[in-house]
């Protein structure tokens, strides 16, 4: 290790006069003695006391060779004591010596000749135990060995917290010869590094003595001064054996890696937060300006200070949209969102309805016609012209300030629907890697949300067209279910009425099951019938909850001209041997298992559509396979003259016994409780579990 001076413990004599002694001779031991010409004691120190074990009346005046010499050593060290008073020549060397109690141990000595003020020589020996100066031998060679070697950078400073010295581990790491960090600070050394909390967090070390560990730290260093390095730092009080404080230990470890992978770490934990976020927040309802201005209020402010979410022209309209190289963009504003501080570029953006053609040099033409993202993560005068409308917009965005853009395609099933545009005004760091994912991820979960609500408007605006739709057709046998369905006219005639059922198959062999019923007849209820048919298809492709369909089916029921309908939709799922219900006013169905009676599911009523102001819920059964459901409409069961809790028993009764063929039990019903003489029409569906399709 490289050191400072020993005059003082920074390398320079102490102003205020003598410092403290050392206890590192204390931890020695040193005995001293004194001895005339003849070799007889003539000054003997406590330290020898302890050493020799003869007490200073039992030593002085006696010859030190009778009492401390073995009678075999005592020719050589009449010789040895002969020659440094006759020559001055020190000698310094292990001997044998006998202590008092009669043993015999090795012991460390210096001896040298000293002159008095009358020309009168003595000899003064100092000695140590053997045992004790070789293990501090050892300490000292592991120290240094240690610190040398030491892949850690270590540093010691003094009280002014001035380098006294470092190992070569912290050169590298500092990237500064040894020599130069001496005398100076770390502030001073480097000051690229923020070294308050450092310098803070060693001061209280040497007031408290309390050590501080893994004290993070970042910056650049000489070493490598392009490159954003991260270290942990601990500090210790450093204090002699006599408590005196020295100064204060430093520990570096370079843990640039670990800092990297926390922060990517930390990075992923945000982008997760906020698609979590999204998940909720986006997609709430199958509006399609609704659902855009969701996605543009998660992207402000936490990642840009103004979003806009355009949309394709064609694609608003219902057509498929693809440019060519030299094709401008037909570009639809459905939601712009900016932070307070992003107010002035307001101006420059293309306001919600606005329909807008993109140059093919435009960047958010680029965007949708290659389907990938564009980053500028800086942006120059010439970059504006790329980014907006027209000059005047470039240059309102000019003098807003925005100095970063990133665009990001909206794509659902494979087609290009728009992009997710997005700029920085008060937030100071440039779109980087984590940003794109992140935007990337946002627009992924938004353009699915976004795609579903323009399907869903298209489809509803083309039902809201339909003055009447056909009647249903027999359902498909699906890979989970075997279905049997009837529908008859009220009173047997050829006039329909609003009764409805529908089985829809779902991806991963699962089956929507629809029982409805538009209160009236004729052709407004078979009108309204046809609408809500369409309406329940389309949502029914969306794979909401049921209890979610039948809200949204509520918000279609509200739009038409007075209807008001009953509906049960179940959603059955093989896999799991369930069946997902949700009822909206309707007569509950009936659950046929083997070996048991007939029972009426307990479920949640509801209240009818086009009622609203009461939110559905959906109630999980089990379906094993061979059990069946029934669902029908109440002109099944509802008479003039029997109240209803008699007709749904006469219904039970029927459904007991053995198990038959549905088609059979279909007509069994209808035969035997629709009356001729009924006023209402009956739709009526029967599914019995399969054992699901591998």
């Amino acid at each position: 290790m490289s050191a400072a001076g020993s005059a003082g413990f920074g390398g320079e004599p102490s102003p205020r006069g003598p410092v403290r002694p050392s206890g590192l001779l204390d931890l020695l031991n040193v005995a001293s003695i004194v001895l005339d010409t003849e070799g007889r004691i003539v000054l003997w120190s406590p330290q020898a006391e302890e050493l020799f074990g003869y007490s200073a009346p039992e030593a002085l005046g006696q010859y030190a060779a009778r009492i401390m010499v073995h009678e075999r050593h005592l020719d050589l060290v009449v010789k040895l004591f002969g020659d440094v008073m006759r020559t001055g020549r020190s000698w310094a060397g292990a001997f044998p010596v006998r202590h008092k109690d009669g043993s015999t141990r090795l012991v460390e000595f210096r001896n040298m000749r000293l002159l008095d003020d009358r020309g009168d020589v003595y000899a003064l020996g100092l000695a140590a135990d053997q045992s004790t100066v070789r293990r501090l031998e050892r300490d000292v060679a592991l120290s240094t060995r240690v610190v040398t070697q030491s892949p850690i950078g270590l540093a010691v400073l003094d009280p002014e917290l001035r380098y006294v010295s470092v190992n070569p581990a912290l050169e590298r790491l500092n990237g500064v010869p040894a020599e130069e960090h001496l005398g100076r600070t770390i502030s001073d050394l480097l000051p690229q590094v923020d070294t308050v909390p450092l310098e803070e967090a060693a001061r209280r070390v040497l007031e408290t003595g309390e050590p501080v560990v893994d004290q993070p730290a970042t910056g650049r260093t000489p070493a490598d001064p392009d490159t954003e390095h991260a270290w942990s730092v601990s500090l210790y009080r450093l204090e002699d054996a006599l408590g005196a404080v020295l100064g204060v230990a430093i520990s570096v470890v370079d843990v640039t890696e670990q800092y990297r992978t926390a922060a990517e770490a930390e990075g992923a934990r945000r982008r997760l937060a906020a698609v979590a976020d999204a998940s909720a927040r986006i997609g709430t309802t199958l509006q399609l300006d609704r659902t855009a201005f969701e996605l543009a209020d998660v992207a402000v402010p936490g990642l840009a200070d103004i979003a806009a979410v355009d949309l394709l022209d064609a694609v608003v309209e219902g057509r498929r949209s693809t440019l060519g190289p030299a094709e401008s963009a037909v570009i639809k504003a459905l939601a712009v969102r900016a932070d307070d501080s992003a107010r002035d570029a307001l101006r420059a953006a293309d306001q919600p309805g606005r329909v807008a053609r993109y140059g093919p040099d435009r960047l958010v033409t680029e965007c949708v016609r290659t389907g990938r993202p564009v980053t500028v993560p800086r942006v120059t005068p010439e970059d504006l012209k790329r980014i907006a409308r027209s000059p005047e917009a470039a240059e309102l965005l000019a003098r807003a300030g925005v100095h970063s853009y990133l665009a990001v395609p909206l794509i659902a099933r494979g087609e290009v629907l728009g992009a997710l545009d997005l700029k920085r005004i008060a937030n100071p760091t440039p779109f980087d890697e984590d940003d794109l994912l992140l935007a990337r991820e946002l627009a992924a979960r938004a353009a699915l949300q976004i795609d579903n609500a323009r399907w869903y408007q298209n489809a509803r605006d083309t039902a809201l067209t339909l003055q009447r739709s056909l009647l249903p057709s027999h359902p498909p046998v699906t890979g989970g279910l075997e279905v049997a369905s009837r529908y008859q006219p009220a009173g047997g005639t050829s006039e329909v009425g609003g009764d409805w059922f529908d089985v829809i198959e779902l991806a991963g062999g699962r089956t929507a099951l629809v029982v409805g019923d538009v209160m009236g007849s004729g052709i407004t209820a078979a009108a309204s019938m046809g609408q809500l048919r369409t309406a329940t298809n389309t949502l029914a492709a969306l794979e909401m909850d049921p209890a979610l369909l039948l809200g949204h089916l509520e918000r279609t029921t509200a739009g038409l001209d007075q209807a008001i309908a009953t509906c049960l939709y179940a959603v059955h799922d093989p896999h799991r041997r369930q069946c997902r219900i949700a009822n909206a006013g309707h007569l509950p169905p009936i659950r046929l298992r083997a070996g048991r009676p007939p029972e009426l599911l307990d479920l949640p009523t509801g209240v009818p559509l086009g009622v609203g102001g009461v939110a559905f819920s959906t109630t999980t059964v089990d379906l094993e396979p061979g059990d069946r459901l029934v669902f029908y409409t109440d002109g099944l069961v509802e008479t003039r003259r029997q109240p209803l809790d008699e007709r749904l028993d006469a219904l039970l009764a029927l459904l007991e016994g053995p198990d038959r063929p549905l088609e059979e039990v279909c007509d069994l019903l209808l035969r035997t409780l629709h009356e001729p003489e009924n006023s209402d029409d009956v739709a009526l569906l029967i599914a019995r579990a399969t054992p699901p399709v591998p």
